[in-house]
């Protein structure tokens, strides 16, 4: 892409130069702030931030939905949605999005009324956000801000015709890319999908063609014979357990705190890059008197948007849990870890979950609940070779997954940085010709990142 004939320094240094003839205005001076309370709770559509996009909730029992929608503000398409809290904890999410639709939103979230292109202050906006301008207002590093925090911030404005030129341009570009990361998207599910099916079939009917025999269990009609069916709790060598209940200080550094993010983003494994955040020697060994990690423990997400997802520690690191989070450790003379850990996650076992959860703000289920769900088992010397089999073939899939995975972040990467460098000037697209095509959001996964459904401290259900 061309740049622009001259530029002059911006008031930031890592904005770096703007084109000569933008102006640099602060957001008081380019937005207004909103609040217009639902009074009564006549609006009754409520949306949510999640990843960046304003969407419809369709279901009022999944995520953290107050009872009383007289609570929330009222919002209209072309207002600008920014979530300035838990800035301190969440350095992840995406803070930022733009209303394309009449409905309600919390009334912890900022709502500006631009008095410019709004899609083009909305892309301003998310790529400030991207390079976490956000963390650093207000005097350094705070839980939570507002607009009196931000409304001197300086933003680069072009001209309106150019502006609306940008949005076009970005527009199309990011309809584009969004193209290519749904085909991505689709390839992971449709990986998963065969995952589930392999890990369902070979834990409910063994390796080989084994004599089938009915039962009187709804979940698991026909098991091989020689087989048991037996409570969670008679295959473990001690009750579930989980992390602590109270929300504990988080710190920069420290002992790591994991947490459902962690699960449901490791793909069977804990991933360290997602967890809730580091906390003090002290807590630790707070902690330890109810619980220890080791190897081989299960942990099955219990409250959330992705409740059932499972992992299985694989790492001898020091790190503890909290309370999101069931531990399922095996007796090992009736169920080796890695059976259990396919066997939680077959559709006759996730089945009992789904009917088993309860909800509150948010699904739930108990883990006195979770003792009680059934299992189908072989004997131990079968379980072994399943395993075996199992980790060959998830593997190779996970390393499929992997690849797309990789594709949707570098895209996802072109997409910031073109978004960036049209909003600030780095390129020149005035004279870009827009053509046809045709429009297509950022669609993400249900447990992918919702900033309204964020996990609870309370105690489950």
């Amino acid at each position: 892409m061309l740049e622009y004939s001259s530029y002059k320094n911006s008031s930031y240094d890592w904005l770096g130069q703007i084109p000569a003839h933008w102006k640099e205005k602060f957001l008081e001076q380019t937005a207004s702030e909103k609040c217009i309370k639902n009074i009564g709770g006549t609006v009754k559509q409520v949306l949510s931030l999640s990843y960046g996009e304003i969407k419809k909730k369709s279901d009022l029992n999944k995520g953290l939905i107050a009872q009383d929608l007289s609570t929330y503000q009222i919002i209209e398409p072309g207002d600008i949605i920014m979530r300035l809290t838990d800035l301190q904890n969440d350095h992840k999410s995406l803070r930022t999005g733009l209303v394309n639709d009449n409905g309600i939103i919390t009334a912890a979230y900022l709502c500006l009324v631009p008095r410019m292109n709004s899609g083009y202050l909305h892309y301003l906006l998310h790529a400030y956000d991207v390079q976490k301008v956000f963390y650093g207002m207000g005097g350094g590093v705070r839980q939570s801000i507002g607009f009196k925090d931000i409304r001197h911030m300086y933003i680069p404005v072009p001209p309106r015709a150019e502006q609306d030129q940008i949005v076009r341009f970005l527009d199309w570009k990011v309809s584009e890319i969004n193209k290519l990361i749904g085909i991505r998207r689709k390839e992971i599910q449709e990986f998963n999908q065969l995952k589930n099916t392999v890990i369902t079939k070979t834990v409910t009917t063994g390796l080989k063609r084994e004599e089938m025999c009915g039962t009187d269990n709804s979940y698991y009609r026909m098991i091989p014979k020689g087989w048991r069916i037996t409570k969670t709790l008679r295959v473990l060598s001690q009750p579930l357990t989980d992390g602590p209940h109270t929300t504990p200080q988080l710190y920069e550094e420290g002992i790591p705190f994991v947490s459902a993010e962690a699960v449901s983003c490791g793909n069977g494994k804990i991933d360290f890059n997602h967890i809730r955040g580091f906390i003090s020697q002290d807590f630790y060994e707070e902690c330890c008197k109810k619980y220890v990690p080791k190897i081989d423990d299960i942990y099955m997400i219990k409250s959330g948007a992705t409740t059932g997802r499972v992992s299985i520690v694989d790492t001898d690191r020091i790190f503890t849990i909290w309370s999101p989070l069931a531990v399922f450790r095996c007796n090992q003379e009736v169920m080796l870890p890695r059976f259990l850990f396919y066997a939680l996650q077959a559709l006759p076992y996730q089945q009992q979950v789904q009917d088993g959860w309860s909800y509150g703000t948010q699904q739930n289920i108990g883990m006195r609940v979770l003792e009680q769900l059934k299992l189908a088992y072989p004997d131990v010397t079968e379980q072994e070779k399943i395993a075996c089999y199992l980790d060959d073939k998830c593997d190779m899939l996970d390393k499929a997954i992997q690849l797309a995975e990789s594709k949707i972040k570098a895209l996802q990467e072109l997409k910031s940085t073109i978004i960036s460098d049209a909003v600030t000037g780095k390129i020149d697209v005035r004279n870009v010709t827009v053509p046809e095509y045709e429009h297509v959001d950022d669609v993400v996964d249900d447990d992918s990142e919702n900033n309204e459904e964020t996990e609870t401290d309370g105690e489950e259900a």
